[in-house]
């Protein structure tokens, strides 16, 4: 079927009005209707909290049972995201402390290798420490072209997320500076 533009812009015109007619022919035919509250699906002791991702301030309902955390879902009396979520809102469960399929070790897979590795948290921030290290050392930067004292690293970039408070964001960034980075920047601009 050849569709040529004049058609399809009439086509879709009509469409549109047709949309239009049908919601202003009263409520019973009205395509949106209000959010209407959906009760959680787990019952227990609910609290309502504020979603660490971003800087939104999306609100969202936890339901705990004996102390544990058994769901979590958008609160829909909140301002912002009426119960809705994003992605990352919405995979909060995953961050709780009890939740059963949170990692609680260090898994590590070498260069080139296909199989993770266990590791303990000591091996871990000393791996970390030293790759940062070395890779600062063989990047620094004392003066740049015109003989300017610099005192940086180009090879190294912070990035922070929202889920630190301002003291985790004051300090981050005062080791990111202590180190010579340049290239600092926070997840909620980008």
């Amino acid at each position: 079927m050849d569709l040529s533009r004049r058609n399809f812009l009439k086509a879709s015109g009509a469409g549109i009005g047709g949309i239009v007619l049908l919601g202003t022919l009263g409520e019973g035919a009205a395509l949106a209707r209000p959010i209407s509250y959906i009760p959680l699906t787990r019952k227990g002791k609910e609290t309502t909290t504020i979603c660490p991702y971003d800087a939104s301030g999306c609100g969202f309902i936890v339901s705990s049972v004996n102390g544990k955390v058994v769901n979590i879902e958008g609160d829909p009396d909140h301002p912002i995201n009426l119960g809705a979520a994003c992605a990352k809102g919405a995979s909060l469960r995953q961050l709780s402390a009890d939740n059963p399929w949170r990692l609680q070790k260090v898994l590590y897979r070498a260069p080139g290798a296909a199989d993770w590795q266990e590791k303990n948290w000591d091996w871990a921030i000393e791996t970390i420490a030293q790759r940062i290290k070395a890779t600062r050392d063989a990047a620094f930067i004392v003066k740049d072209s015109d003989g300017n004292i610099v005192n940086r690293t180009e090879s190294i970039a912070c990035l922070g997320g929202s889920a630190l408070d301002n003291e985790e964001c004051y300090l981050l960034v005062k080791m990111a500076r202590a180190l010579g980075l340049v290239y600092i920047e926070h997840h909620a601009r980008i």
